[in-house]
């Protein structure tokens, strides 16, 4: 636990919840409206980056629960694997291809490469501003 105020601890306790969902919220509609993986994963970043300043680097890591670095490198396996997918169609890398699934009266869910090359954006994006925060507040600390 750090020394930080109960104010900053109060308010990053209320403000990552949101940000996170505000996030998955960005990276979801990113592929049809403004937003997307990039700017989804800066802001899951800055939750995280949220959560360093009010406790401590090893706390953050706790609440990350994933190493970053296997983020970094499961996003970037993703990012690949969306463009491959075309492949297996006949068509160029990265060429984005469409599933639609209807369900019933709920209307129609519509998944895409692009959703998943922004889901690895995403995950690169978070994995690297985590390390890199992370590693930064643990050599002040030394």
């Amino acid at each position: 636990m750090s020394s930080y105020s109960l104010i900053i601890r109060t308010a990053t306790a209320i403000m990552v919840p949101l940000l996170l969902l505000f996030s998955i919220s960005l990276l979801i509609r990113g592929h049809d409206e403004p937003g997307g993986g990039f700017i989804a994963g800066l802001v899951a970043s800055s939750a995280f980056s949220m959560y360093l300043f009010a406790f401590d680097a090893d706390s953050t890591k706790k609440f990350l629960k994933v190493n970053s670095r296997i983020l970094m490198g499961v996003g970037l396996l993703l990012a690949m694997i969306a463009g491959f997918i075309a492949l297996a169609f006949g068509q160029e890398f990265l060429t984005a291809q469409w599933l639609y699934i209807a369900l019933g009266n709920l209307g129609t869910l519509k998944l895409s490469t692009p959703l998943l090359f922004d889901i690895g954006v995403y995950l690169v994006v978070l994995g690297t501003v985590t390390t890199i925060i992370i590693a930064l507040a643990k050599s002040e600390d030394a």
